[in-house]
C-alpha cells in the first residue's frame, strides 16, 4: 500500500525536504490546516498544468525530434549547438517568461540527446541559467520583475534601461562559461533518432493553441487557458493529459505553502527589521541571500514591504535566482524535466560559483550607476 509513495520520496529529495519542512513549520508555528490551500498561487499551478499538457502534446507530435535532427545536421559542433541553445533560451525568456521558455527548450534538448551524443544534463543546467539571465531584462521575463515593475510605478522602457547593464553582464559571463564548458567535439546522428514522421496538422493546431494559451494567461484568463489546453490535448493528443509529471505539480503546491509559511514567520520579519534597508547595498545583499532560502519571487514580495529601492531589489532577486535550486522556480522546473537525480549536484557545481560571480557583477553595476 505504501510502497509507491515511499519509492517516490526516495527518488525525489526535493519532495522529501518540503514534506519535512512542512511538518517542522506546522509543529513549531502551527496554522490551521484548512488555511494552507490559501497560500498556494493556484493560477500559477493551473498555468503550469496547461504548459505541461501542451509541451507533452507537441513532443508526442514528433516535431521536436524532427527539429533536433535538423539542428544536429547543420550544427555538428557541440559548442556551437550549446551557444545557440543558450542564446535562444535567454532571448525567449525576455518575452515569454523564464518558465515558459524552459517548456520549449528543455524538451528540445532531450530530443537532441536522443539522436546525438550530447551531454544533455550539462546543457539543461546551462539552459536553466540562461532563462534566468535572459528574463532579467524585461518586466515580462519573470514574476518578480513583473511585481517590482508594477510596484515601482516606472515605465516599461525605464525598467528595461535599469536592468540592461545587469542582463548584459550576466549574458556575457554565461556565454563565456558556455564556450568553456562545451568543446568542439563533433555531433553525429545516431541510430537512436526518431524515424517516424511529424503529425504536421496536429503540430500546427497545437502551436496555435500554445499561442492562444499565452495570450489568455497574459490577460489573466488562466482558467480558460487551462480549459483550452485540456480540450485541445483531448482532441489531438489524449495521451498527453496523463503523461505529464504530476509530481512536479505537487512539489510546486508544497513549495508555495512551505515558502510562504517561512516568509511569514515573526522571526523572519524581526530579523529584516534590524537591517537598514535604506542603504542600497543592504537591500541588494538581502534580496540575493533571502532568495536562496525562500526563492526570489517571495523574497521580492517580502522585501518590498521594507524598502522602495526598486532597482537594488530587482538586481538582488535577479542574481538570487542562481545559487541554490530553490532560488528560482524555473530551476526546479528544468531539473525535474531532466528526469534524472544526478543533475541536481551537477547544477549546483555550476550554479553556486555562478551566483558568487553574478552577485559581484550586480554589486559593481549598482555602484557604477550610483
Amino acid at each position: 500500500m505504501f510502497r509507491r509513495p515511499w519509492a517516490a520520496l526516495r527518488r525525489d529529495p526535493v519532495l522529501t525536504v518540503l514534506l519535512l519542512a512542512l511538518v517542522v513549520l506546522q509543529t513549531g508555528w502551527p496554522r490551521p490546516w484548512a488555511s494552507l490551500p490559501g497560500l498556494v498561487d493556484w493560477q500559477t499551478i493551473l498555468t503550469l498544468t496547461g504548459l505541461l499538457w501542451l509541451t507533452k502534446a507537441v513532443e508526442l507530435s514528433g516535431f521536436l525530434d524532427w527539429l533536433a535532427q535538423r539542428l544536429v545536421s547543420r550544427l555538428r559542433n557541440e559548442r556551437m549547438l550549446a551557444l545557440l541553445m543558450v542564446g535562444f533560451a535567454a532571448g525567449l525568456a525576455t518575452v515569454l517568461t523564464n518558465d515558459v521558455a524552459l517548456f520549449v527548450v528543455v524538451p528540445l534538448a532531450l530530443s537532441l540527446a536522443r539522436i546525438a551524443p550530447l551531454r544533455v544534463e550539462r546543457l539543461i543546467v546551462f539552459l536553466a541559467l540562461a532563462v534566468n539571465a535572459g528574463s532579467t531584462l524585461t518586466p515580462l521575463g519573470n514574476p518578480q520583475n513583473l511585481f517590482l515593475w508594477q510596484a515601482s510605478g516606472t515605465s516599461f522602457a525605464l525598467f528595461v534601461a535599469w536592468m540592461a547593464p545587469l542582463a548584459a553582464g550576466l549574458m556575457l559571463l554565461l556565454l563565456a562559461l558556455t564556450a568553456v564548458a562545451f568543446d568542439a567535439r563533433p555531433l553525429h546522428l545516431s541510430e537512436r533518432g526518431a524515424r517516424h514522421g511529424v503529425a504536421w496538422r496536429h503540430f500546427a493546431l497545437l502551436a496555435a493553441l500554445f499561442a492562444a494559451f499565452i495570450v489568455l494567461t497574459d490577460h489573466h484568463q488562466v482558467v480558460w487557458a487551462c480549459a483550452l489546453a485540456a480540450a485541445g490535448c483531448l482532441a489531438l493528443q489524449r495521451r498527453a493529459l496523463r503523461a505529464i509529471d504530476w509530481l512536479l505539480l505537487l512539489i510546486f503546491v508544497l513549495m508555495f505553502v512551505v515558502l510562504r509559511l517561512l516568509a511569514g514567520l515573526p522571526e523572519v520579519h524581526a530579523q529584516l527589521a534590524r537591517i537598514d534597508l535604506s542603504v542600497v547595498s543592504h537591500v541588494y545583499w538581502s534580496a540575493a541571500l533571502v532568495s536562496q532560502v525562500i526563492s526570489n519571487v517571495p523574497a521580492a514580495i517580502l522585501l518590498a514591504e521594507y524598502s522602495h529601492q526598486w532597482r537594488a531589489l530587482a538586481y538582488g532577486v535577479s542574481v538570487g535566482g542562481f545559487g541554490f535550486a530553490v532560488g528560482s522556480l524555473a530551476n526546479l522546473i528544468a531539473l525535474r524535466m531532466a528526469g534524472t537525480t544526478r543533475i541536481w549536484w551537477k547544477f549546483h557545481m555550476v550554479s553556486i560559483p555562478f551566483f558568487i560571480a553574478t552577485t559581484l557583477i550586480g554589486l559593481g553595476v549598482l555602484r557604477f550607476i550610483g
